[in-house]
């Protein structure tokens, strides 16, 4: 009887640790069921969800209810392949969170008109050339347009010849793709475009920070011209027009005027903002990019004040490549820094495009990489054009040697300089010499100096060398030359960033990485 009455309460003291135990686990499934990415609930965010995500994609096992909004990490209502394509980079620990995560709900005062806003017109008009980044990629993501912004439709005009005045002409809401896209290689305007380019995400986001800094609208009107992969010999003033290359100036210059002539007829004022130039890898060899550079910057700003009248300058924003070649170094990935040295206010670099997500072919961006582009181009813009700043990149100053030490002095354009960690050490497994040297490089005529150590101090880094330097023939550079590339991305790379907090309208952090460049030591 006693030993029957110890089972009873042994059974019952085991049903009520089991009912705690399940209390704990449905509180705890609750808990994390509203967290994006997180597809099984299963408090962790992995490639479980990532095979899960891609079965509902397949059509192989379809989800509902709390799953399914779990997998809509772009908070557009509808699990996409573009879903799945943020999961697998938060897995990869490309991102840190993801576009639909809805920040803290705490309440932020309104926001008080600025007076230090420079909006000279209605509609602010913005020109993107180059080659193959600039003409953008598949899939297809900024389909939609929030704000105002607008770009030129042809309708059912054929170009050239160029009728800025043609009736079939109107303007549009800026979305992705920007007109038809191309259906051969090489191929001009308009049948130019091969997918998502940087406009849109470019435009959205220089609206979102003014609204953000109290105005009350900033809409833009884009143009895009660049060819896949042609030099600046096909992309300025007086090239030849083949039929299938050599159309980008006159077609920008074709579409201001009109675009011009829609404002008036509109009752709007419309000027020139900027350019945008992604481009440099056909250049890869080319001494005199930077001369080229500067000639695009005064044809364009000479040709359109011609048209609209306006005073203002309009600067001229470039990135850097880092593709081409895969081996050696690159004259115009120098000179795309070069030129914001030399001609300030008038060319800015926006910094490199290593730190971006790269398709397979280690040259091209995807999708949301051109859209992380575009965010931080507009980032630039509004800094520089809409509140005047004399915005620089991180950037070396100078470097100083001291026996066995280089010491590089930087613009840091938001303080603290730090290592990033999302991004591998380069130079691994080629260029060894450098394997500790987290981005940089050292020569001592024309020869690699083995890195022993790199460190932070302040606003410099201290490169510590494995012998001690000679007096002459000293240079150090950064991301400068090519090995083998990275995966995701391409092949030249380094590991030095600042601390801007600055995110885009994606949600992605985009500090600002250090440029690409080479110079000489004192």
């Amino acid at each position: 009887m006693k030993a029957s009455k110890v089972v009873q309460k042994g059974i019952f003291y085991l049903v009520i640790f089991s009912l705690i135990v399940s209390c704990i686990a449905i509180s705890t499934t609750a808990a994390n069921a509203g967290k994006l990415g997180d597809i099984n609930s299963d408090g962790s965010i992995n490639s479980t969800d990532v095979s899960i995500l891609k079965r509902h994609i397949l059509r192989q096992n379809i989800l509902t209810g709390t799953a399914y909004s779990n997998a809509d990490t772009d908070g557009d209502g509808n699990v996409t392949s573009i879903d799945l394509s943020y999961l697998k980079r938060y897995v990869l620990r490309l991102i840190s969170s993801f576009p639909g995560e809805i920040p803290n709900p705490t309440p932020s005062p309104t926001p008080t008109p600025s007076n230090n806003l420079n909006i000279p017109w209605d509609w602010a008009g913005i020109i993107g050339t180059g080659q193959s980044l600039s003409v953008g990629t598949t899939p297809i993501l900024s389909s939609t347009q929030p704000y105002n912004n607008l770009k030129l439709s042809l309708g059912n005009l054929r170009v050239p010849p160029y009728d800025a005045n043609s009736s079939e002409l109107k303007l549009v809401p800026l979305t992705e793709p920007i007109r038809n896209l191309a259906m051969g290689f090489p191929s001009a305007y308009p049948g130019n475009l091969y997918g998502e380019t940087p406009h849109t995400a470019m435009a959205n986001q220089i609206t979102a920070m003014v609204k953000a800094a109290g105005g009350n609208d900033y809409i833009s009107v884009h143009t895009v011209v660049g060819e896949s992969g042609q030099g600046m010999s096909v992309i300025k003033k007086g090239a030849t027009d083949t039929g299938n290359t050599g159309r980008a100036y006159a077609a920008s210059i074709f579409e201001v005027t009109a675009i011009n002539r829609l404002a008036k007829a509109s009752g709007k004022t419309y000027g020139v903002g900027g350019i945008i130039l992604t481009h440099g890898e056909t250049d890869c060899g080319n001494p005199n990019y930077e001369n080229e550079l500067r000639q695009l910057w005064s044809d364009y700003n000479r040709d359109i004040k011609a048209i609209t009248g306006q005073t203002q300058n309009i600067p001229m924003f470039v990135v850097q490549q880092h593709s081409y070649p895969s081996t050696g170094t690159s004259a115009s990935t120098l000179a795309q820094w070069k030129a914001g040295v030399d001609y300030p206010g008038d060319i800015i670099c926006i910094g490199p495009n290593y730190q971006r997500y790269f398709g397979g072919d280690n040259v091209h961006l995807t999708s949301a990489g051109y859209q992380h582009l575009g965010e931080k181009y507009g980032q630039v813009y509004y800094e520089k054009v809409v509140l005047g700043k004399d915005w620089k990149p991180l950037q070396p100053i100078k470097a100083t040697k001291n026996g066995r030490t280089i010491t590089v002095d930087f613009h840091v354009p938001v303080p603290p300089l730090v290592w990033d960690n999302t991004l591998p050490a380069p130079n691994q497994s080629t260029l060894t010499e450098w394997r500790n040297g987290k981005g940089f490089e050292v020569t001592a005529s024309g020869s690699r100096v083995t890195i022993s150590s790199v460190e932070i101090s302040g606003n410099s880094v201290i490169i510590t060398c494995a012998n001690e330097l000679p007096a002459w023939g000293v240079k150090v550079g950064y991301a400068f030359t090519g090995g083998k590339a990275r995966p995701n991305g391409t092949y030249r790379w380094g590991l030095l960033r600042d601390s801007d907090p600055f995110k885009g309208r994606s949600g992605l952090a985009q500090p600002n990485f250090c440029v690409s460049f080479e110079m000489a030591v004192n």
